[in-house]
């Protein structure tokens, strides 16, 4: 089968062997799978290793065939993936076992997967393969940190800065959907314009004077997963009391802030990673009850995935990059 590896520290699309169903797992014929950041960073992390890794988390398709003592799934089931390895009921933070789909496992860009019957949910009818495809991480991702870590309300302002990422327009929909008020920031005009299409009350650009834009919003909660370049100018828009989570950090990890203003201002900061398989299912019945959809980018096929790739990388997306697995 057709798939998108690393190799010898080099990305390649090559011919591998068809997985097999041990007991328990099911094979998935994949017909879409979503690019992450965290794919970007992958090859860096498996270093030169000769043997081909299979990457991707993401990935929606239909049930080819299922191994001993799967139940629940059946021949020509369409599915989606869940990414969260073996996080079932929601914690305070991941279990020791818990990993992502992607590494050291066999991932979702290629045609097929062999996976635990436990990590798959029934594909949202009303979505496309593309759409179903990039959903569980992202998706699963913002809802976590909107709602379980953030706590967010009806009536609440929440402040996210940039708008383009796959979890943002995620973060953008479930907080509107909830009668939340939104502000984004971002450096491109065009962006601005698609968040504020997608349902923000508000974008800036990034550049500005953020107290002085937002001096007449009161923020209860930022959700921030660029890092140290908005970690400090976050703080010093939200109110006092307020909560702010961190999922990510796509600038320096490493962030100096005043403590004792942190702790006069008696903020609330709370990190978030992934979430619970209790957690995805909750985000599918509040996406079914609001007919929410991923917001996709542009689609490549899998032969064009380094493509692909270079197109996340730069930047320049809104939404979801997806590959396009079989038609």
């Amino acid at each position: 089968m057709k798939a998108f590896v690393i190799e010898s520290g080099e990305l390649k699309v090559k011919e591998m062997e068809e997985p097999q169903a041990k007991p328990g797992e099911v094979i998935v014929s994949l017909r879409a799978a979503g690019i992450n950041r965290r794919d970007l960073g992958l090859i860096k992390r498996y270093g030169d290793k000769p043997e081909a890794l299979i990457i991707g988390s993401d990935g929606a398709g239909t049930v080819e065939s299922v191994g001993d003592d799967v139940l629940d799934f059946a021949y020509g089931d369409e599915v989606i993936i869940n990414p969260a390895l073996r996080w079932y009921t929601n914690s305070d933070a991941p279990p020791a076992e818990f990993d992502i789909l992607g590494m050291p496992d066999h991932g979702t860009f290629a045609e097929k997967i062999a996976i635990s019957a436990e990590q798959l949910e029934k594909k949202p009818g009303y979505m496309s393969w593309e759409e179903a495809g990039s959903l569980a991480l992202p998706a699963l991702t913002g809802y976590r940190a909107l709602f379980t870590k953030g706590q967010l309300k009806k009536g609440d302002t929440l402040f996210i800065p940039g708008a383009g990422s796959g979890v943002a327009t995620f973060l953008i929909q479930f907080a509107k959907n909830m009668g939340a008020r939104v502000i984004v920031t971002s450096r491109s005009e065009e962006k601005r314009q698609q968040a504020e299409k997608v349902g923000a009350d508000l974008a800036i650009p990034t550049d500005s004077d953020w107290p002085k834009e937002l001096a007449d919003e009161t923020i209860d909660l930022v959700i921030d997963s660029v890092g140290a370049a908005t970690f400090n100018r976050s703080l010093d828009v939200l109110k006092k009391g307020g909560r702010i989570v961190i999922f990510g950090a796509t600038t320096e990890d490493n962030v100096d802030f005043n403590l004792r203003k942190f702790f006069y201002g008696q903020y609330q900061l709370f990190g978030s990673t992934m979430g619970s398989r209790e957690e995805l299912r909750e985000m599918l019945s509040h996406m079914e009850s609001f007919t929410t959809t991923p917001v996709i980018d542009k689609a490549f096929p899998l032969d064009q995935a380094q493509e692909a790739f270079d197109h996340l990388a730069s930047g320049s997306q809104f939404g979801k990059v997806v590959l396009r697995i079989s038609e």
